[in-house]
Order: C-alpha cells, then structure tokens, then sequence
C-alpha cells in the first residue's frame, strides 16, 4: 500500500516481535460474496493461502473467479502470533500479506487457483513486488498436505519454463507448509470493493501459466 524501501532481510525468530493472544475479530461475511471469512466451511471445500504482494488487489483476484466460495486477507508465513498491519509493514514479524482461499473443487480446481497466482504477479521479483519492497511483499504459497504440495511444485516448474523462455530469471516464490493464518484488521478484508479506487500495485508478467491447460 505504500513505497517501502528497506527491510528486505527476514527477521530472525528469536528478534521478531512478541505479538499477542488474541486474534483479531473480523467481520462474519465477506463483503462480495456473501459468505463466511472464517471456518467452519462447506464440506468439500478446498483452501490454499498465497502472497503475491499487495493484498487489496491480490484478493479481488480470486472472489471475482468461479467456484471460490470466500476470501480472507491476512498475515502468514512469519513468526508474531497475531499481528497487526504496522506490525508486518515494519519488517519485524517475517509474515507476507497473504489471501486465504477458499474453493470448490468440483467448479475450480486447485490446478486453476494456481494458474490464477502464477499469472496475478511476477514471481521472480524478492522481497518486493513493482514498487512495493519489503518482505511482507514477497510472493508465496503454503500447501496444506502431500497432494497440494505436489501440484505447487509441478506448477512451478512447469511456469518457469515459459518464464525463462520470455527472459525472466528463477522464481522466487516460497513454498512452505501452511502454518497458522492470522486475519487482517476488518478494514482490510474485501479493501478494494469497498474502496474501488483504491491503490492495486499488481502486475503480471503476460507470460501464461501452461498449469491446468488440457492439450490435444
């Protein structure tokens, strides 16, 4: 949301910031789709939290696609229990502004969520991404069990061939098992249908994700 120009180191465990107990109280429905931000969720349901930069833009990314039933913005990937925004904007948390997802396999699959982050930002930038620098920037993926975590990486793989075919350099994307996902303050959630001229710092690449295209 803003230009930050320092703090592209993670911070170590043992100097990130205390945090707290308590969670943060967010609003019971999605402002968009109606939904539940929080769980319990529909039987059948499928999620997966990713970062790619900004969260305000990143989330409208995936409520405005088929068979997502809710999105959530949050912290994750850090070490501060319950953080707040000022809190991960100043480097000291490790967390990424992340989107939890939450989706119907049987309308979209996980094949096509990824195809939708890989194709929302540009993966190979570090800690930052566009004018937006800062480890709270950096994009990411935790996988929730052996399955997800297969598909992540073949997706990866499978997007840095067409990158580096395009003249991009190696994905820098974290991939890591999904540890615990801190909600964002309410003012957070759904930002941009809220405030449609809000500031949208994602760019992606052009370049196609092949992930989840059946060829003949």
């Amino acid at each position: 949301m803003f230009l930050f120009t320092k703090n592209v180191e993670m911070v170590t465990p043992e100097n990130a910031l205390p945090g707290r107990d308590t969670a943060m109280q967010v609003p019971g429905r999605h402002d968009v789709l109606g939904t539940p931000l929080q769980a319990p969720f529909p039987d059948g349901m499928e999620q997966l939290v990713v970062g790619l930069g900004c969260f305000w833009g990143a989330e409208r990314v995936f409520w405005q696609a088929d068979g997502v039933y809710t999105t959530a913005v949050g912290y994750a990937g850090g070490y501060t229990p319950n953080p707040t925004y000022e809190e991960v904007c100043s480097g000291r948390t490790g967390h990424t502004e992340a989107v939890l997802v939450v989706f119907d396999p049987a309308v979209i699959t996980l094949d096509g969520i990824l195809r939708l982050f890989w194709e929302g930002h540009d993966p190979t930038q570090g800690m930052r991404q566009g004018n937006d620098r800062g480890t709270q920037y950096r994009s990411a993926i935790y996988w929730t069990g052996d399955v997800q975590r297969a598909a992540v990486e073949a997706s990866r793989a499978m997007y840095q061939g067409e990158l580096a075919r395009e003249g991009y350099g190696e994905i820098t994307t974290e991939i890591a098992e999904a540890g615990p996902f801190y909600y964002a303050e309410p003012y957070h959630q759904q930002y941009l249908a809220k405030n449609p001229n809000g500031y949208c710092g994602l760019g992606g690449t052009g370049v196609a994700c092949p992930v989840g295209i059946k060829t003949a």
